[in-house]
Order: structure tokens, then sequence, then C-alpha cells
């Protein structure tokens, strides 16, 4: 196969449009068509549907986009190899997917120190939940996601990063602040949780359930997406609420939040990298990850 045209596939794939496919890779929008047209008519089969407002794969484009991933790898570090860039500079494009709280935090810091050490590498994180990551690896979107919980998953593995503690905070005028409290005095208070599918409240809906409770059985009163969002209701006085320390470190600093311990229960969570089973690394991403497993 036409190594172009499935490259062109891919970002399309990848960005949902062609004409973004097209920006990103540098060529005209026609060119892009021409390239997928081709394509299909050599495998027989339409590669996409292009009826709604984005361009989503068929269930035959899905197939070939994930074996596709693989040869353009191995092309990319074939070249790598031929051109003598194996043990060159690094250069080329990092595109890395961080779950909500690692994103927000640790992996920013992370990219921007290996993106000053490698001024040819150009740098994209994009920051979903854990599960959405971990899907997108597992499809061959992303290369590395960097993830706060490990869902089952058959076509991706985990890789331990770092460890991250997960508290409980609140106002420093709360009742709670500085002090143990029972689940019982938990199951009183409004409690803020982030949405379903985040890595934080996986971490707590599994504590829970070793200590013989639900997350159902406490007082939920907002279910907010991101980790900011949920700072941001705590901070404003709304409730109580389970979430990273490294995403509120400053907070806590300043003395804008508190922390309290509840009796029964020590959340923490294991950061993982996340990648595709079977697919070949670039150098650029072994480069990050051994970059930053020596920061973290």
């Amino acid at each position: 196969m036409d190594t172009r045209q499935l490259a062109a596939f891919c970002a399309v794939v990848e960005r949902k449009s062609f004409s973004q496919a097209a920006e990103r890779l540098g060529v005209t929008q026609p060119a892009v068509s021409l390239q997928i047209r081709s394509l299909e008519e050599r495998v027989g089969q339409q590669l996409f549907d292009r009826s709604g407002r984005r361009v989503e794969p068929t269930e035959a484009g899905l197939r070939l986009y994930r074996g596709a991933q693989r040869l353009l790898a191995q092309e990319r570090q074939l070249l790598e190899e031929l051109s003598g860039e194996a043990e060159g500079p690094l250069r080329g494009q990092l595109t890395i997917g961080a779950s909500t709280g690692p994103g927000g935090t640790v992996v920013p810091v992370l990219l921007c120190e290996f993106a000053e050490e490698n001024p040819e590498v150009t740098v994209e994180l994009l920051i979903y939940d854990t599960q959405t990551i971990v899907d997108q690896v597992g499809r061959r979107e992303l290369e590395l996601g960097v993830v706060g919980a490990t869902p089952r998953h058959r076509s991706v593995a985990y890789e331990p990063f770092f460890r991250d503690e997960v508290i409980l905070v609140c106002s420093p005028k709360h009742q709670f602040a500085g002090k143990t409290i029972s689940l019982d005095d938990l199951r009183g208070q409004p409690l803020i949780v982030m949405q379903e599918g985040a890595g934080v409240r996986q971490v707590i809906e599994d504590e829970l359930r070793q200590a013989g409770t639900r997350l159902r059985d406490l007082d939920v009163r907002l279910e907010l997406g991101l980790q900011e969002s949920v700072k941001s209701a705590v901070l404003a006085g709304h409730g109580v609420a389970f979430i990273s320390r490294t995403g509120v470190e400053p907070e806590l600093a300043a003395g804008t939040l508190a922390a309290a311990r509840v009796k029964g229960l020590e959340p923490s969570r294991e950061i993982s990298l996340v990648r595709a089973v079977g697919r070949v690394s670039t150098r650029v991403a072994d480069a990050f990850v051994e970059f930053a497993r020596k920061r973290v």
C-alpha cells in the first residue's frame, strides 16, 4: 500500500475532517480527498461515513486504521535508522493524551521541560477522562497516554509511572478542615464528585466498596466533569470532594483549601502510562518516557 495514502487516511481519522487533515499534512484538501478515493478503490470498501457533520470511519476504516498505524510507525523507525536520525537530535511530533488529573498538573510541566531540551520536537497534549484516553490508545489514535486508573481493555498495556495520593478537600472554615472524620460524618455532608470514567472517581468507588459503602450511599450533590470544576466548586464552599493531591498543592499551601482524612480510607492511585499492545514505539515517545521517569 502507498504509505502517503495511509498517512492521509490516518490524519482524516484523527482530525475527523478532510480540511484539518490537509492542514496538518501541509497539502490541499483536494489532494487529501484524492488520496482517500484512491485508497478506497484499492481496498474495495468505503472507509468513511461522510453523512454527518464530522467525518467518521466505517467499520472497515477502523480495521484499516489499526493496521495503518503499525505500518507507518515501522516506516518511521526504518527511515530514522537509514538516515542516521536514530542517533542524532530528536525530531518530529509527540502527541500524548492524559486524563484530567495528571494532564492538569505533572504532565504539562514534563512536556514543557522535554520540549526545551528537544527544540526540534513539536508537542501536543490532549486532555480527556481516563476511559476516553484508554480507548483512543487502544484504537491507535494516540501512541501514548497517561492515566489515573487502569480500566480493562484488551488492546492496551499499562506501565507504572508515579504514585498520587487522593485526599478529601474542603474550605479551610469547614468543620472537617485538618481533622480525621468517619464515614458517617461524611454521609452528612454535600459531596462533589467527578464524572464517571475519571480516575479519581474509580479510586474512591473502589475504596468505598472495600469499606462496605457505595458512592450512592453518600450525599452526592454535584457531578462535575473536570478536576478544575470540582476544585472551583469546593473553593466556592459548595461541598467537599475527593481530589488528587497534586492538583491542589498550590491551594493547600496558600490556605485556600484544607485537607481532611476519612478513617478507614487510604485512597491513592498509580498514575500509569498506557500504550497499544503490539505497537512499535517511535523514538520520540521512548525518549519522552525515559526523560519523564528520571523526574517523577
